[in-house]
């Protein structure tokens, strides 16, 4: 195939895609300077790799790409932040950010509703652990189905809807906390 047809082809797949691709590559390194050159290296990659794409879902495709780039490029560039543990047993995160969560029972999205101020969630869900976060991410603010995003995240789907779980909990404690 020529490779002008193959840039077209790739343009035409990838290009509706720029948004979801940034928006995840910004929620996961919670910088948009990082996010521009994440989501540029995951093009180029994606680019170099397209002959290999078998058609189905070019976001999912795509967006899993963008992943794998963001975590590469964290593993290089901000080592320690994608070592946040949690035990999969309670849920309870393991680390720094642990000591700060307190405990309150609260419905997630009334607690949402209530901080209606897009700059207190913004910074809620930039605490969250990245496994978290960028599950929340994709279901949420990406509305990728659980099937899609365990595609994403090479998951199986119960740990998606676990890991969700755990994420809006987390998310209404860190949101119970700036209260």
């Amino acid at each position: 195939m020529s490779d002008e047809l193959t840039a077209r082809r790739f343009s035409a797949m990838a290009e509706p895609h720029l948004d979801a691709a940034y928006n995840l590559a910004r929620w996961l390194t919670r910088n948009p300077h990082d996010a521009d050159d994440v989501v540029q290296e995951a093009y180029l990659r994606a680019f170099r790799f397209f002959d290999g794409f078998r058609g189905g879902d070019g976001r999912a495709w795509l967006l899993t790409i963008v992943r794998n780039t963001c975590y590469t490029w964290m593993k290089e560039n901000r080592r320690g932040e994608t070592q946040l543990e949690y035990d999969e047993a309670d849920g309870s995160l393991q680390g720094e950010e642990a000591a700060e969560l307190p405990l309150h029972n609260a419905d997630p999205q009334s607690l949402l509703l209530r901080a209606a101020d897009g700059e207190r969630i913004e910074a809620a869900l930039k605490r969250l652990p990245i496994e978290f976060r960028e599950i929340l991410v994709l279901r949420e603010l990406e509305e990728m189905s659980y099937k899609d995003i365990a595609v994403i995240a090479d998951l199986p789907i119960g740990t998606v809807m676990s890991r969700l779980s755990r994420a809006r909990t987390q998310l209404r404690r860190i949101l119970e906390k700036m209260e």
